[in-house]
């Protein structure tokens, strides 16, 4: 009985606006800042390098390299922080954690565009 009340909250208060994307794709995220009592839209783009758990607990986790520094943020795909999410290209990967490239840069760190 717990079972299904919670799949019925799930299935209704869950997002059905955001874009298909997988791992390796570039996106862009655009997150609600409040600063003060007014708020705003910034975008983060990065490359999806980790996607985790289902449901209501869904999270990404995006990296972009900033000023020669890489940048990660997680994201909680369910939160109201998030206003929408643009696909900006594909990436051709074989795995579905890509913590690797934390370690490359440059060119080394390109992935190769899905046909």
């Amino acid at each position: 009985m717990q079972n299904l009340l919670l799949t019925k909250y799930i299935n209704r208060n869950r997002r059905a606006d955001l874009p298909e994307f997988k791992i390796g794709d570039t996106i862009r995220v655009h997150v609600r800042i409040k600063e003060g009592d007014k708020e705003r839209l910034q975008a983060f783009e990065g490359t999806v390098i980790a996607r985790k758990n289902t449901g209501m607990g869904e999270t990404i986790t995006v990296r972009k390299v900033s000023f020669g520094q890489g940048v990660e943020r997680i994201f909680p795909l369910n939160a109201r922080l998030i206003d929408h999410i643009d696909f900006i290209r594909t990436g051709k990967v074989r795995r579905s954690k890509l913590y690797y490239l934390r370690k490359l840069k440059g060119k080394a760190a390109r992935l190769k565009e899905r046909a």
